[in-house]
């Protein structure tokens, strides 16, 4: 062990956000609005930092300054933002091209529309003549005076006919007015119809599959990788205010931004060190950073501290890989794990909680030729794969155990919010200090491995040249020093910023677009390529807004930050936002890598299957003469599930909110390095952007579906398959995992061990199938009577269309165990009963998540109590189904 106090920071200026913009005062979200202060703060910057009261200027690591990130993005309009069109016959046209009713000339800068206009017009005519009406009917009534004798007194009392008259007159008139507005069509509640329908759904979507410019796009993205954008950083920050701007120049409304302070880590300069140090004659250290040095190579959320041990290299960090290093007799205790990338286990947090719990002291993660390097292909900047000095930074918090603020489990980290947790005492965080390192690093550490251990099976061998003999190392291997010294920000603020479009049937219902844009570096797949892609349909939204088209549902576009670091950003805001969420938001619509390579990868609730496929009939693929449709059915005919690692995890297991994640993946790519830059997508991502645009129209029409169709095109009868099919690879998992099964409703034996039934969910699954198909019978019936009789929707109709919707909307958010104490056990962040991430593979998905853990954990009678849960909670939900 070692020293791991801390000392003076300069590798990376940005220890509190203050210190970031000037002391920027953060005690109101307001100021952060006002353009002329924050202008004012953000050119004040000096690069300075202030350490215990000491002002020290900063030298070697610099995140980007304001002028150099003002430099890339002031003075250059958006690509098509703000250019009128040149005449009133180019409008002309194009309200043509829009199915236009009533074709007037409108200046496109008024932004209140042709469709509000019209109805604006109609109901202030009606209101001005109903304001004319007057009731002079009193004067015309008579007057009745009474005379009563009590006990010999005489009590007069007078009173006016008319007022009884006119209660009942009064009673009449609310009668009336009910009538008019909620049974007759005179006044419809669905304003469409009013307006006669005056855009067509094809031509709304015509419109948007053909404003996509894959030009803009490209601008866009040539903007977002000028500078580094990791979250809590000035280049982040700068980045949301242009993605603000971009919010504005497409009219969007109700813009805003959404702060919180959240715990993040950086490196300090000098703090970070993987060396030989014993014997003396292999005496070597490595280099660490790549050779275009713009971010410092280190892990987001890792341990700080400065360990030394012998080095044992334990193949891709699963605890099968640990087991086996055990079972050949390699002591792993106190010792510096050296582990690929990639592999039997995914996610490079759970590869360094295995190797501590294995007993390490310090864990090194390279990224090996033969998973994306030279083995796979040329490497960059000849081709597609990592360079020998590429390394693969990332996030090493547990997020399939913690998800966002790992201070603030279940809670936001607002920035008045006083209850949180110290870093020792949080579940998401790993123990020992951790660091990624090339491959051109890793080979000297293999080399010396030799001889120490043993020698490692066929399949631990990994691609790096020059290892004669790979060995697994032990107790006798050279010591190697880890130096892994952090700044550890309990409190750096971060930023979403949030553009809307309002419905105008059920404005208060929302259909989420998001993308995170916070990257490890330049980022030009991960998030970049998503960022342009999201802005562009952004932008063609906001163009067919001057039109005066409206959703009938309100559609919120959010840019998140921090995502990078366990998915902060879009967790911090479900907790914030849970109970309206739950109510109010009826599908998330998220895209993170948007293209990596040309192969379209979707996952999501099955809810979604149905759109996403019959939209994905409607775009070709630019290179193969066949439909993405075809492409689809050819490799995945199904939704795949969601598991863990972007911003839908929150949504869909926290909110219940239905979730769907999308875009174009292939081979390999120097991901999370600094070479996932411009120049990468441009020659060997998507030269031509082609598939960047055809991405933006599948997005497009798929916001369309959910915010302006009447009836969400959610099926639950897809849902209700997979679910059967889920119960089914359920038990055989348990079989494989040695459960006793018992093969009749009771949950025991004549030996009266305990056994497990899943009958009450294969009855479960198969009621939800049955009320599945008649629940949707009354939306075919919807088809038949309204779109089959020329659109016409009287408000009775509409008024059981829309509970229709939120019955369907809210079928996920009744899957989730939301008990005080409800949740998978040990991880009760996570609420949904049938999706989840893996406990050991966070990227990966898994079906019933607590019953999964239990079976994991060999308890079976916690493994029938789960089973009885969801069971009862499936249940409950398709109850809710056809009886609210």
């Amino acid at each position: 062990m070692g020293n791991d106090s801390k000392f003076e920071y300069e590798a990376l200026p940005i220890p509190s956000y203050e210190e970031a913009v000037g002391a920027r005062p953060s005690s109101s979200q307001s100021e952060a609005h006002d353009p002329s202060e924050r202008q004012g703060l953000l050119h004040n910057i000096d690069d300075i930092t202030v350490r215990d009261g000491h002002r020290s200027r900063h030298h070697g690591y610099q995140p980007p300054t304001v002028e150099s990130v003002r430099d890339s993005l002031d003075g250059l309009d958006s690509p098509g933002a703000g250019s009128e069109r040149g005449s009133l016959e180019e409008l002309q046209r194009e309200l043509d091209q829009m199915d236009v009713e009533d074709g007037g000339p409108q200046l496109l800068s008024q932004r209140s529309g042709l469709l509000r206009s019209r109805f604006s017009k109609r109901f202030s005519n009606l209101t001005r003549s109903l304001s004319a009406i007057r009731l002079p009917i009193r004067r015309f009534l008579p007057s009745f005076r009474f005379t009563i004798d009590l006990n010999g007194a005489r009590t007069n009392l007078q009173t006016h006919g008319c007022m009884i008259m006119l209660r009942l007159f009064g009673l009449f008139l609310v009668v009336t007015v009910v009538y008019i507005f909620f049974v007759s069509d005179l006044f419809n509640v669905n304003s469409r119809f009013i307006m006669g329908q005056s855009y067509s759904a094809a031509s709304v979507e015509n419109f948007v599959q053909g404003h996509v410019n894959e030009t803009n796009i490209a601008e866009n993205l040539r903007r977002i990788t000028k500078f580094p954008h990791m979250a809590g950083t000035e280049g982040s920050y700068v980045l949301a205010e242009w993605v603000e701007q971009e919010f504005k120049n497409a009219g969007l409304e109700e813009i805003e931004m959404e702060e919180f302070q959240v715990y993040l880590n950086y490196p300090r300069e000098g703090g970070r060190r993987v060396a030989i140090v014993d014997p003396p004659e292999l005496s070597w250290e490595a280099a660490l950073e790549e050779n275009d040095e713009k971010t410092p190579v280190f892990h987001g959320h890792s341990k700080s501290g400065n360990v030394i041990g012998p080095i044992v290299y334990a193949n891709y960090g699963s605890r099968e890989d640990f087991q086996y290093l055990a079972d050949q007799g390699v002591t792993v205790q106190g010792s510096i794990a050296l582990v690929r990338h990639h592999g039997s286990e995914s996610d490079r947090a759970l590869k360094i909680k295995a190797a501590e719990l294995a007993g390490a002291v310090g864990c090194i993660i390279y990224s090996d030729p033969s998973e994306d390097g030279f083995v796979r292909g040329p490497a960059y900047p000849d081709g597609r794969f990592m360079p020998e000095d590429g390394v693969q930074r990332g996030g090493v918090s547990l997020m399939s155990w913690v998800v966002g603020d790992v201070l603030s489990p279940g809670f936001a980290s607002t920035p008045n919010e006083k209850k949180r947790l110290k870093p020792e005492e949080s579940q998401g965080l790993t123990r020992i200090p951790s660091i990624p390192i090339a491959w051109r690093d890793a080979k000297r550490l293999l080399q010396v491995l030799k001889g120490h251990g043993s020698q490692v099976p066929a399949k631990w061998v990994g691609g790096v040249p020059h290892v004669d003999q790979w060995w697994t190392g032990d107790a006798t291997s050279p010591k190697v020093n880890l130096v892994n010294i952090q700044d550890e920000e309990e409190r750096q603020p971060i930023y979403n910023v949030f553009g809307r479009i309002v419905g105008m049937e059920q404005p208060e219902k929302k259909i989420i677009v998001g993308n995170h844009r916070d990257s490890w570096c330049l980022g030009s797949a991960d998030p970049g390529s998503g960022t342009a892609v999201f802005l562009e349909v952004v932008r063609v939204f906001g163009e067919l807004r001057t039109f005066g088209w409206r959703p009938l549902r309100t559609i919120e576009f959010v840019s998140w930050d921090a995502e990078e670091y366990n998915i902060i950003g879009s967790t911090e805001h479900v907790e914030k936002e849970l109970k309206a969420l739950r109510d109010n938001a009826y599908a998330y619509m998220n895209v993170d890598v948007g293209v990596s390579g040309t192969e379209f990868e979707a996952s999501g609730s099955p809810l979604f299957e149905r759109a996403v496929t019959q939209i994905l009939g409607r775009i070709s693929d630019p290179v193969a003469n066949e439909t993405l449709k075809e492409i689809w059915g050819k490799k995945q005919k199904r939704l795949g599930p969601l598991g863990s690692g972007s911003d839908y995890v929150a949504f869909q297991d926290i909110a219940g909110t239905s979730s769907v994640d999308f875009g174009f993946v292939g081979e390999p790519y120097p991901y999370h390095s600094c070479y996932e830059n411009w120049d990468w997508m441009v020659q060997f991502g998507d030269p031509g952007f082609q598939y960047h645009k055809i991405l933006a129209q599948f997005w497009g029409l798929l916001i369309l579906q959910f915010a302006d169709t009447p009836i969400l095109p959610f099926d639950l009868e897809v849902y209700a398959d997979h679910i059967a099919s889920y119960v089914v690879d359920l038990e055989k998992y348990a079989k494989s995992q040695d459960v006793p099964i018992a093969h009749d409703s009771s949950s025991g034996n004549k030996n009266h061990e305990v056994a497990v039934t899943f009958k009450p969910l294969y009855d479960a699954a198969a009621k939800f199938r049955s009320d599945a198909a008649h629940f949707q019978e009354w939306a075919r019936v919807w088809h038949d009577t309204v779109l089959g009789t020329g659109g016409f929707e009287n408000n009775v109709i509409a008024v059981q269309r829309m509970d229709h919707n939120a019955r369907m909307a809210l079928f996920d958010t009744h899957l989730l165990d939301d008990r005080i104490d409800g949740g998978v056990p040990n991880r009760t962040q996570f609420k949904h009963v049938i999706f989840g991430p893996q406990l050991w593979s966070g990227y990966d998905a898994t079906f019933f998540p607590a019953i999964r853990d239990s079976i994991d954990s060999r308890n079976w009678t916690l493994t029938q109590e789960w089973v009885d849960r969801v069971s009862d909670i499936l249940r409950t939900a398709s109850n809710k189904l056809l009886h609210g």
